[in-house]
């Protein structure tokens, strides 16, 4: 039986449109005693070891200054909250090295792209949520591996590839991060979603999590694993930059790649509600957008 084969969206340039440029001012009124037990707490929650008490004051300062960063956030009664998750002790700069793989490219969306006829479609839905249709696999988690771009690319093939046969199936991000090393993709050093459609169109499909298994670190290509492909892409198109319009459109019709900045405090101990947090314009990071509507008021 042949593999089902789909075309992709993709949006090459995106920065949110709902940005608050927020200066947050709070008083620190931190017991020592107090916030050193809140750490602990933290530390033994996400199993944390340092090698040394030199690391682990260094890894609590750090630590100290995120969660009064997190608390005056969440003082302010704003649409969004944020907790101090597994990259409390990270400082900003280290969680952008580690985390956010996107790597951008001169006029990718040119390569091998047509443009999104978005002015076709009309009477769009209120709002969709892809998850709630059966399109979107179990969150997945990158780790310690710049390889953001692959999940992002991934996510999008998984969604159409439901919409269109009634499976959700669970692809490889491994197989991408392995074996697509020939151009700008180069593993948990950072990639670009075009280039991943690119690699699956050549190689002819790209087969499943369950035969090329996620490991979050570079390795060879395992060619025997890879050769089964489950999904194949005949194409992938472009919408146009900073276009909303054009975004929900294509939401509607599939979960859609994008890239973003993700750079900011905000972001990194990002928890929950409607995101209007401080936006840059520095795309570093793939993820795929599965729907869109009104919480609290907010689109």
């Amino acid at each position: 039986m042949e593999n089902p084969s789909f075309t992709l969206l993709l949006v090459c340039a995106l920065c949110m449109s709902s940005v608050v440029q927020c200066k947050y001012n709070c008083p620190e009124k931190y017991d020592p005693h107090d916030m050193q037990e809140r750490y602990q707490r933290w530390v033994a929650r996400h199993g944390r070891k340092y090698k040394s008490k030199n690391e682990w004051a260094l890894r609590f300062g750090i630590y100290k200054s995120n969660s009064q960063f997190i608390d005056c956030v969440n003082s302010q009664n704003l649409s969004f909250k944020l907790t101090d998750n597994e990259f409390a002790d990270m400082t900003n700069d280290e969680f952008r090295a580690m985390y956010l793989g996107y790597q951008s490219i001169r006029s990718p969306c040119e390569i091998n792209s047509k443009g999104f006829a978005y002015d076709k479609y009309h009477n769009l839905p209120k709002s969709i949520d892809w998850r709630k249709k059966g399109a979107v696999a179990p969150i997945k988690n990158q780790g310690q591996c710049g390889s953001c771009w692959a999940f992002s690319a991934v996510a999008a093939i998984e969604g159409i590839n439901q919409i269109k046969t009634g499976n959700l199936t669970s692809l490889s991000e491994q197989e991408l991060i392995d074996c697509d090393t020939d151009s700008i993709d180069q593993g948990c050093n950072g990639g670009h979603m075009v280039q991943a459609y690119e690699f699956i169109i050549k190689n002819g499909g790209i087969t499943t999590e369950k035969d090329y298994p996620y490991t979050g670190r570079d390795d060879t290509c395992k060619r025997t694993q890879a050769k089964n492909h489950a999904v194949t892409i005949s194409g992938y198109k472009r919408l146009p930059t900073n276009n909303e319009t054009a975004l929900q459109i294509a939401v509607s019709q599939q979960p859609v790649s994008v890239a973003i900045d993700a750079a900011g405090l905000e972001f990194q101990f990002y928890f929950g509600g409607v995101f209007t947090g401080d936006c840059g314009n520095e795309l570093n990071h793939g993820v795929a957008i599965v729907g869109y509507g009104e919480v609290l008021n907010k689109k």
